[in-house]
Formats: C-alpha cells, sequence, structure tokens
C-alpha cells in the first residue's frame, strides 16, 4: 500500500470513529497492514498537515480529525439513511425548522462562525416554565412510556428491572454505536450476557460496552435513592469512563482545553467555570418536574458543558434515563437514531443552541423503544430477580419443605438469605417471589426442586 493510501485510510477511520481514539483502538482497526512504528511516523506527517490533532499524553495519548472534506448534506440522506436495521427518511423524523437548522450545521465547517459556550443561553432557562419539549409531546411521551396503573404505587426502577437485560443490551449498544464503536448488537449481547472467558482480549470498543453495563446496572439497581446531583453525574462518567481515561480524569471535571470534532464550538477551559457551570445545570435540572423534560434538559446540557475530559456524549446519555428509571417509565435507549444524524443535532446545540433537532430524534427514538419493548415485555416476560437469584430461592424452598418450617421461621429463613447473598435493593423482590412460588407449587411441579411427592404432601398437611 502507498505511502498516500495509508494516509487516506487513517483519514478516513478517524472520520467514521468521530471522536478521539487511543494509538493501540486506532492500529486495532487498522488491521495487520499496519504497524505501531508506520501509524505514528504518518500521524505526525498528518498533525503537521493541520488534518489531525493530538491530545493529552503518554498512554493517554489520544488522536482526532480536523479537517475533513467529507460532508454529508440533507439532500444526500432524503433517499433514507440505514444503521443497522433502521431506515427513515429525514423528512419522516425531523420538523421543517429543524430541517433548516440541520441544513445550516452541515455547510463546511470553514462558513460556521466559531463560538463558545452560552451561559446566557442556561440562565434564561427557567424550570416548569421554560420547555424543550411541548405540552403535546410531553403527552404523547408519558402516553406511550407509562407502564403502570394510576392507582398503583411502586418502587422506583420497577419497570427498568424488569426490562434489565433487553435495557444494558440495547442501550449499551446504541450509546457506544454513536460513539463509533463498531460491535453488532449481536456481538454485544453475547459480551453483556456471556461475559468474558480468560482468553479473550479486552479492546477499547469491549471496555466501552462494558462500561456501559455498569453505569446502567448502577442507574436501575439504586433507583429508589438516586437523584439528580452532583455525585450522581461524576459516578456515572466515572463508570463509563474506567480504563478508558487516566485515573485523575476519571469521574472529575477536567483542568484541561477540549476540542469538539468537525465544530467550530469552543467549550469552556477554566476548570472553577466549569464546576459553576456544572453546579448551574445540575441546580436547574434538579427542579423540572416533567421527567421529559428533566430528561432532554440533562441530554442537552451536559454535552453541551463538555465538563469532562472526555465521555461527555456518554454521560448525557445514561443521565438522561435517570428521572424515566425513577418514574418508572420506559427508559430511552437511543434506538434507531443514525449517527450523523445525532452528530447534526449535537451541533446545532453546541454552534447555535438550537435544540430542535435533538428534540425531534428524542421524540422518535422514545417512541419506537417503547413499541420495541412492549413486544419485549410479552415475548419474554422474564424476571430477572427470579434469574438471577433462582439457585438461591430454589433452596430455599426445598429447605422449607423438608424441614417442614412453618410460617414464622419461614419468613425469618428467607431473611436471612437476604441478608447473606441478595442486594438490598432486590430484596423485597425477591422475598416476593419466594412467597410465590411457595403459593404456587403442586405436587406436579414440585420434583424439579428434588422433592419428592411425600415430602411435598407432609408439608402441605403440616
Amino acid at each position: 500500500m502507498k505511502k498516500n493510501d495509508r494516509k487516506q485510510a487513517i483519514l478516513h477511520l478517524l472520520h467514521s470513529y468521530n471522536d478521539r481514539i487511543g494509538m493501540s483502538a486506532l492500529i486495532a482497526k487498522l488491521g495487520q497492514a499496519f504497524n505501531d512504528r508506520t501509524v505514528r511516523r504518518l500521524l505526525s506527517e498528518l498533525i503537521k498537515e493541520g488534518k489531525v490533532i493530538k491530545s493529552g499524553a503518554g498512554p493517554s495519548t489520544q488522536y482526532q480529525i480536523i479537517n475533513t472534506n467529507i460532508q454529508n448534506s440533507v439532500h444526500n440522506n432524503k433517499a433514507g439513511i440505514e444503521e443497522g436495521t433502521s431506515r427513515y427518511k429525514l423528512e419522516n423524523v425531523f420538523q421543517p425548522e429543524s430541517l433548516k437548522t440541520i441544513t445550516a450545521i452541515r455547510q463546511p465547517i470553514f462558513t460556521r462562525k466559531p463560538v463558545s459556550y452560552n451561559r446566557n443561553w442556561i440562565n434564561a432557562y427557567i424550570p416548569n416554565h421554560t420547555f424543550y419539549l411541548s405540552q403535546q409531546q410531553r403527552n404523547q411521551l408519558a402516553q406511550a412510556g407509562n407502564r403502570t396503573l394510576v392507582k398503583e404505587v411502586q418502587p422506583a426502577g420497577t419497570y427498568s428491572r424488569k426490562i434489565l437485560n433487553r435495557l444494558l443490551i440495547d442501550l449499551s449498544y446504541n450509546s457506544s454505536r454513536l460513539e463509533g464503536n463498531t460491535y453488532s448488537k449481536l456481538d454485544t449481547e453475547k459480551l453483556l450476557m456471556q461475559g468474558l472467558s480468560q482468553s479473550d482480549k479486552l479492546d477499547a470498543e469491549r471496555v466501552m460496552i462494558l462500561n456501559h453495563k455498569d453505569a446502567i446496572e448502577y442507574l436501575v439497581r439504586n433507583a429508589e435513592r438516586l437523584d439528580v446531583s452532583y455525585k450522581t453525574i461524576c459516578t456515572i462518567h466515572y463508570l463509563l469512563s474506567d480504563g478508558l481515561l487516566p485515573t485523575q480524569d476519571m469521574g472529575k471535571v477536567r483542568n484541561q482545553g477540549v476540542r469538539i470534532g468537525h465544530s467550530s464550538y469552543y467549550p469552556l477551559e477554566d476548570n472553577r467555570r466549569l464546576e459553576a457551570n456544572l453546579q448551574n445545570i445540575i441546580t436547574k435540572a434538579a427542579q423540572i418536574i416533567d421527567p421529559y423534560e428533566q430528561s432532554l434538559f440533562l441530554l442537552v446540557h451536559i454535552a453541551y458543558l463538555q465538563p469532562f475530559m472526555d465521555i461527555n456524549k456518554r454521560t448525557s446519555r445514561i443521565s438522561a434515563n435517570i428521572p424515566l428509571v425513577k418514574s418508572n417509565v420506559v427508559p430511552l435507549s437511543f434506538n434507531e437514531i443514525n449517527q450523523h444524524d445525532y452528530i447534526s443535532a449535537m451541533l446545532s446545540v453546541y454552534e447555535l443552541n438550537q435544540v430542535s433537532p435533538m428534540v425531534d430524534l428524542y421524540c422518535f427514538s422514545y417512541l419506537r423503544t417503547c413499541q420495541a419493548y412492549d413486544a419485549t415485555v410479552e415475548s419474554i416476560g422474564f424476571d430477572p430477580i427470579r434469574v438471577k437469584y433462582r439457585r438461591i430461592r430454589r433452596d430455599l424452598i426445598t429447605q422449607i419443605i423438608r424441614h417442614k418450617i412453618d410460617e414464622k421461621n419461614r419468613i425469618s429463613l428467607i431473611q436471612q438469605a437476604c441478608n447473606d447473598s441478595v442486594a438490598l435493593e432486590e430484596q423485597n423482590l425477591f422475598k416476593q417471589s419466594v412467597l410465590e412460588d411457595l403459593q404456587q407449587l403442586t405436587v406436579n411441579t414440585v420434583s424439579g426442586l428434588g422433592v419428592s411427592e411425600d415430602e411435598f404432601n407432609e408439608w402441605k398437611q403440616s
């Protein structure tokens, strides 16, 4: 392969990745035809040519494309965009005003005005008086996302725990995909559901997906006591950045400048101003009553501020699910969103402070997610708590039957098992599953527990 061809291959990969990428991940994506020394030399030349920017130092060095002639236009996308199994026309997702914004933001970067962080924009937002989502949109989302009866009161996170495995796969896959991750949905499912074997090699893409799993589980497991706070946002960033950023940058507001690829937006650089603005975002977000408005506000403004050294958009996407998980509505998995459209929506926020494209994508994706999750619950119907603790549950039931344990001691035994082996936030659901099994057992099903018919009949009589 000729030198110029190699350079073009590097530029094409950096463009498709659309984010900063480390040397090891870059070489892995380029393949065996590129060795470490060659890639470093070509990157140095591309930096001198003003086509690539370098950030960080040592093992945390990352590269990002800053000059590209590859532009996507609304005209080219009108025939339809395909991302995985998703195909849609722009005019079916975006309102006319949003299409105008997208057209403007997809002009060559040298024609777009350089801008910095606009504090006046967020200061003008008054919680519960200012809305990014119209009343009609909020009503439509609430009607589609509600999964509880009017009089039914359930602990926060109940619905998300019910569909946890599906949520882990969908949100991990789609959020990673929007960052340029090349894992397929099937590969993501295998990784998350089957785990890693000793021979499996960790790379940046795999770590990205596993970190999403940790962050989503943190959200769901702690839903009852979770709130929109500085601590929560930093914890989510910490989990998402583990192993991908230097330790001193994990879960902490940055003290260095960052650049946004393909954008004329220059984020703040002063650490104290970043801290103050992040606190301002969180304070306003915490006051918002409507869960969908609160979700969209977090999605937009955490990414806009860019408070962390990297992994800001991922943090905003997971944080956007805090109010949805707490409200027991369908969470947002970013299903069927095309990566280029998402980037355009974010660039509209960065450079124009226009949220309408992101609003349209949010509503489109959420409604599609609700439809998909209805099918999931109907077709799968599994209870993750039952699956997770099935061995403990079955052993308990066997012990209760064989030893003819009475109701008083039965409750104590179940509580002891909870204390020993069940996560605190899952204990009530575990107890319920044990008691339900004891009520539903019959002579025809008890053999699956290794209990004889005689033992079962003696326990029933006692």
